[in-house]
């Protein structure tokens, strides 16, 4: 008895996989139940509850490899299934207003921020780009709750999840330019590689993997290797991306599209893919988010709280101003059309 004993250890944070992993999924499960009465959204409750057990929290938990690869794969997801979930004749038939809600929701944050930064917390110019970049750039965190309401085809739905690819390409664009210049690899070199690498990433994944995907699903009838094909397909996307100087949510993306018409809304493949993402990958992912968060550093530094408080009001108007814009201007454009 006392061997055992040795051998699992209790000591904090928790390293025996099993009981975290144990710990996690009863996270996954209680969590949304306990926060449901205080009307609390899932999505929160999960991220409420890695900041509490994480490395900054009771330090039940340290945001190991384990924890930091399947919260990748949740991130991965939710950028995929969008894409997966497209209705490609609204994407097609609204690509103005997307590309649009695009370009505004990445220039005004971006504007917006850096003078913010520069002004307002006293920042270089540099930083403060980096700064903006992160108000420009943002994630489809509440696409499962859009999923689950069957809001997916709305049009406002279509354009966001659009405008969020654009948006985050240009912005982690942004971020590449700032590296390259601090390290001096900011040459001609850089610019060709770059679109060069795009292109043929692009000209792969969207001609590529559909060409792929339907010899193997003829081939293949078993449904579980249907499934692990298209997962290994997104991460072999994600990888390539990687290869190409790109961000993997963009693959993600990416890859979403090029297997839009092969797999169907109502088939038993997306229901697997749906499930598995909602039941374990994309929760991984925002209990990840929550053990970043260090909440005692609002209570031991002041400054942190003035920091916060203009980050949030400069990336909620940009955010919002960017919207209402758009729908200003195409409403307009439709009256004169009228």
């Amino acid at each position: 008895m006392t061997n055992l004993l040795s051998v699992i250890s209790l000591s904090l944070p928790l390293d025996n996989p099993v009981l975290i992993f144990a710990i996690i999924l009863f996270i996954i499960l209680l969590a949304p139940v306990l926060l449901h009465y205080l009307k609390i959204p899932d999505l929160v409750g999960l991220i409420i509850a890695g900041a509490v057990i994480g490395p900054n929290g009771l330090n039940l938990l340290e945001r190991d490899s384990s924890i930091v690869l399947f919260g990748t794969v949740g991130l991965l997801y939710l950028m995929f299934v969008a894409g997966l979930e497209m209705n490609m004749a609204d994407f097609k038939k609204n690509s103005k207003k997307e590309l649009a809600f695009g370009l505004l929701t990445f220039s005004i944050p971006m504007t917006l921020g850096i003078l913010s930064g520069v002004y307002l917390l006293n920042l270089a110019v540099p930083t403060a780009v980096l700064l903006a970049s992160m108000y420009a750039s943002h994630t489809l965190l509440t696409y499962p709750i859009v999923s689950k309401y069957g809001l997916t085809k709305n049009r406002a739905v279509t354009v966001t999840i659009a405008g969020t690819v654009i948006t985050d390409t240009l912005a982690l664009l942004v971020l590449a330019v700032i590296v390259g210049m601090e390290t001096g690899e900011l040459t001609n070199l850089f610019w060709i590689r770059l679109i060069v690498s795009t292109l043929l990433f692009g000209t792969v994944v969207l001609f590529g993997f559909p060409y792929l995907a339907r010899w193997f699903f003829k081939k293949v009838e078993d449904r579980i290797s249907k499934y692990i094909f298209v997962l290994g397909l997104v991460f072999l996307a994600s990888f390539l991306a990687e290869l190409a100087g790109l961000e993997a949510i963009i693959s993600a993306f990416l890859a979403g599209i090029a297997l839009n018409r092969l797999i169907p809304a109502t088939s038993a493949l997306l229901n697997r893919i749906e499930f598995v993402g909602n039941a374990l990958f994309i929760p991984f992912f925002l209990i990840g988010v929550g053990m970043l968060i260090d909440y005692r550093a609002f209570i031991s530094d002041w400054s942190t709280i003035q920091v916060a408080t203009v980050m949030t009001v400069i990336a909620v108007t940009s955010k919002f101003s960017a919207a209402w814009l758009t729908g200003k201007i195409f409403r307009y454009t439709k009256k004169r059309v009228s």
